[in-house]
């Protein structure tokens, strides 16, 4: 899989992919992370904006449209022409708090996508013609951040952990949380007691088959616990 990000502040994602599971997909080229800066598509060549005032006067700056155009179009003609076989075109996603809540059921979706290109805005928000470029708008919360860099990362790590060959074990994003429609059953270590606090005897007897059961079963009791409208909605 590729991902192609676009922003302003491409250093921002130096430690995310420089580190960790993503560090070893991309080592391994299991994944192929590119991040664009923006200001190389402006049309002010002088000064490099991307942003400038609102028509209709209000707080903060608004970024452009054009480098948005130029670098999508730039980046899917380069994919086009990279492909030896013609495919799908690359899945453009705008990062914004107006979108479409993450999910998984969505991430699973993205994972299966050859090629993402992420659109980070910042400042007051980006030209409202920007959103034509996007065949998706997503929001990781009903919340605001100052530019989309932070959603973009969690992109990124929620798709590129379900991409084959990023995890070590296949099989560990199938029992995660909302893979299904309830929660993950709770986790244990060594040591086997500590503080007064033991491991549940189950999980020491070496019976496979109770083992599971009782994973099964505290997973829908921490889901009703926790997050009953997952029950209800199942």
């Amino acid at each position: 899989m590729r991902i192609d990000i676009l922003t302003i502040f491409p250093g921002m994602f130096d430690g995310v992919l420089g580190a960790s599971i993503l560090k070893r997909a991309i080592a391994a080229k299991r994944l192929t992370v590119r991040v664009h800066d923006l200001r190389r598509w402006s049309p002010d060549r002088k000064h490099r904006k991307v942003d400038d005032r609102p028509y209709g006067g209000g707080p903060g700056m608004v970024m452009r449209p054009e480098p948005f155009f130029a670098a999508v179009e730039a980046l899917t003609a380069n994919a086009q022409r990279g492909r030896k076989a013609k495919g799908p075109a690359p899945r453009v996603i705008l990062l914004t708090p107006q979108g479409q809540r993450l999910t998984q059921p969505v991430v699973q979706r993205l994972a299966k996508r050859q090629h993402l290109i992420l659109l980070c805005g910042h400042y007051e928000g980006v030209d409202e013609r920007i959103r034509a470029l996007a065949d998706e708008e997503l929001s990781i919360g009903d919340y605001v951040l100052t530019g989309g860099e932070l959603p973009a990362m969690v992109v990124l790590d929620a798709v590129a952990r379900l991409v084959p060959g990023v995890l070590g074990d296949a099989t560990s994003a199938h029992d995660e949380s909302f893979s299904g429609p309830r929660l993950e059953y709770p986790h244990y270590t060594r040591p086997r007691v500590f503080r007064r606090m033991a491991v549940p005897e189950v999980l020491v007897s070496g019976d496979a088959k109770a083992i599971e059961v009782w994973r099964q079963l505290a997973a829908w009791q921490r889901t009703r616990q926790r997050r009953p409208d997952l029950v209800k909605a199942s």
